[in-house]
């Protein structure tokens, strides 16, 4: 028999079916000689600190380095009922072969490799690679099942990433923190340089000064044309006065064609973009979205840097654009003669192959989809079309007149060959992407009267516009995710397979992770650096916030992962880069430490020893540190409002307490002094001081006419 364990139950769920295993157990499906079974992620991660020892428990400068002779990981507590599930099936007599269903990729063979070594499996493992999530590509995927020991190089790169990532957060997160004090400031080799290019983005668009200017324009001939950029409006009123009446002469007309090639397939960035810039979407929605389309089976895998299909796809690509032409309602109905072969390229696809939609829209009610997902697919499938159509073709047009001793420009656009813009039109209008319509319109040159050297026009009218130069943009997200995307490409090698800061998959998380700590802000589509942000850029060395760190990593674990650089030479480097930090990076003045000081909040005065009761990330607690706690009563969490109430010596009413016949109530609490407690946790002795109060219950209310 044979254990198949996937990253996620609905992938386990769609495996099963193909396969046959159709007896659902507790944990894992069972049937036709298989048993599959299912990570959640990342069901064994790697140990905290404190778990090595008291020297790392407390934050200190003299603790660091954090660094582990032998690595420990832990089960996740929320998981570990799922761990226990793979744990006995792992060990189950029956099982003779164990297939890695995970997703094909660095991170997919991490979540497996680590269950399957801490549960201390030696059975024979292989390992299932696909890109999507099709019967048949599931079929075709056991049929050529690889040896689990193929992918051990790549095993060995996804330990070296995780491993770096850890010790070059927990030290530099740790040492920047007791430096300056307050706010925990968290240091990670993706966030840092991501946040730097926010705070280098707002320093100039802060340092940046408006500067007017002044273009004069001749009006003739149903053409609009300006002369360059005049700093003076007395210059700009001269011109015009001069040319007032007079006669213009056409002297240059330039006439050129030009074709925008069709756009490559999306790959999770590229999609991304797109669905912020068009729908609004974040970069977490977009890959939530398009991971719930993937496990109903309408597109395939969407954690995938690259824009093209693999050599054999030609078929399936043709099946799916029929599809699209039979399901699909923003479809132009025009003529379409695809170009798939310009899509084939199996060297430039990696772990996976772009993100395209399967066949299966054809049999799918894809009118009951959320609107959300249903724009993904959308947005998925035109780009398939749009990708496989015609050039777009266009002629520019370049003129130049004189007219009272002055040069003036203009220039017009005529399409020639609207082509794969055929598709991209009708699906704008289709999701009225208003905004990105309006943008585009607005930015189209007109078409200019036919002209041509020689042409005079007499009777000349003329206008002046005003003009300020503009700062850089705030980023978006959609720009933020191409700069990402780029950042440090420069210093990585050509082979390398994942460039750029994070990889599609993680740079959404890097950008909710900076909003959650604080570090930046959203505000409407642009993505801000908050004051807080600003400053930890300030204060961090270049080593942690530039994208070349990542460059250099990104370039080890290449050769890690083919076996030509050794993992321990990898992990030596790091060890020596973070003590380096550390030796560096050893004090600050007192005017730095208070940066980053947070301003407390006053709730009351302590009921136990008269100081002041402020508010802190777990509740209100006495600033003298007597001991006295503010926080929970009966294990409900208090809200300021109500710890300043009863600071105040008043009562306070909690709704929905449990008692012990599990019946839910509510209740006065009032306070009648202070008491010490004492209690043991976890083998930890736990003390401190707490409110002692009684309790009064609301009196009953009766509907009319009911008796007491």
């Amino acid at each position: 028999m044979q254990l198949v364990i996937a990253e996620k139950p609905s992938v386990a769920k769609s495996i099963a079916e193909v396969l046959g295993a159709t007896d659902r157990k507790d944990g894992y499906f069972e049937g036709s000689g298989y048993l599959v079974s299912w990570c959640v992620g990342h069901l064994i991660e790697l140990a905290q600190p404190e778990s090595y020892g008291e020297q790392w428990k407390k934050w200190t400068y003299d603790s660091l380095p954090v660094k582990p002779e032998q690595w420990q990981y832990e089960i996740k507590k929320d998981t570990k009922e799922q761990y226990d599930v793979l744990y006995e099936l792992l060990h189950d007599s029956r099982v003779e072969t164990v297939v890695c269903a995970t997703d094909a990729g660095r991170e997919g063979e991490l979540i497996f490799r680590l269950v399957y070594e801490k549960a201390g499996c030696s059975k024979p493992m292989k390992r299932l690679w696909i890109s999507s999530m099709e019967e048949s590509a599931i079929k075709e995927g056991f049929e050529n099942l690889k040896p689990g020991s193929d992918y051990d190089y790549l095993y060995h790169s996804a330990l070296c990433r995780q491993e770096a990532d850890w010790l070059v957060g927990i030290n530099g997160t740790r040492l920047f923190t007791v430096l300056y004090g307050g706010k925990v400031l968290k240091v990670g080799r993706v966030q840092t340089p991501t946040l730097a290019m926010l705070v280098e983005r707002e320093s100039k668009i802060m340092s940046f000064k408006k500067e007017q200017y002044f273009m004069a324009h001749i009006l003739c001939g149903g053409v609009d044309a300006a002369t360059e950029r005049i700093n003076s409006k007395t210059d700009a009123d001269n011109i015009s006065g001069a040319c007032l009446n007079g006669q213009a002469l056409v002297t240059s007309v330039v006439k050129e064609e030009k074709a925008v090639a069709p756009p490559k397939l999306y790959d999770l960035t590229t999609l991304q973009r797109d669905a912020n810039r068009l729908f609004g979407f974040t970069a977490k929605q977009t890959l939530e979205y398009t991971q719930s389309l993937y496990e109903k089976k309408l597109v395939t895998y969407p954690r995938t840097d690259s824009q093209f299909l693999s050599d054999d796809m030609e078929n399936t690509a043709e099946n799916v654009i029929k599809a699209i032409f039979d399901t699909m309602t923003f479809v132009p109905q025009v003529m379409f003669n695809p170009d798939i072969k310009r899509l084939l390229n199996s060297k430039k696809v990696t772990d996976h192959h772009a993100i395209i939609p399967t066949v299966e829209i054809a049999l799918a009610d894809l009118k009951a989809l959320p609107e959300t997902e249903r724009k993904i697919l959308s947005l998925v499938a035109n780009r398939l079309l749009c990708a496989t159509g015609e050039k777009h073709l266009y002629e520019t047009v370049k003129a130049e007149l004189t007219c009272g001793g002055y040069v003036f420009y203009t220039s017009g656009k005529s399409v020639l060959e609207n082509g794969w813009k055929d598709f991209e039109e009708a699906f704008k209008k289709s999701f009225k992407a208003t905004e990105e319509r309006i943008a585009s319109s607005e930015q189209e040159e007109k078409k200019l009267p036919e002209l041509s050297e020689g042409m005079t026009f007499d009777g000349v009218q003329t206008k002046i516009s005003e003009h300020y130069t503009t700062p850089p943009k705030h980023f978006t997200e959609d720009s933020l995710l191409s700069a990402m995307e780029r950042a440090g490409s420069e210093d990585m090698d050509d082979d390398v397979e994942r460039k750029g800061l994070g990889t599609p998959a993680t740079r959404a998380d890097i950008i909710e992770k900076l909003v959650k700590d604080g570090f930046v802000k959203r505000e409407k589509k642009q993505m801000i650096p908050t004051e807080d942000g600003m400053k930890l850029i300030t204060v961090l060395p270049d080593v942690v916030k530039s994208p070349k760190l990542t460059a250099d990593w990104e370039n080890a674990l290449t050769l890690v992962a083919k076996g030509e650089m050794e993992r321990e030479d990898f992990m030596a480097d790091i060890v020596e880069m973070v003590e380096e930090l550390i030796h560096t990076y050893h004090e600050v003045s007192d005017e730095h430490k208070k940066m980053f000081a947070q301003e407390q909040v006053t709730l009351g005065k302590c009921p136990n020893c008269g100081g002041d009761v402020v508010k802190g990330k777990f509740g209100g607690y006495c600033k003298n540190k007597c001991g006295m706690n503010v926080s929970r009563i009966m294990g409900v969490a208090l809200s300021d409002e109500q710890v300043t109430t009863l600071l105040a010596g008043k009562k306070i009413l909690l709704k929905g307490l449990t008692s012990k016949a599990g019946k839910k109530y509510d209740a006065y609490i009032i306070t009648t002094g202070t008491e010490e407690y004492r209690y043991t946790k976890d083998g930890e002795e736990k003390s401190g001081v707490q409110f002692k109060f009684v309790m009064e219950f609301p009196k009953r209310t009766y509907g009319k006419g009911k008796k007491k």
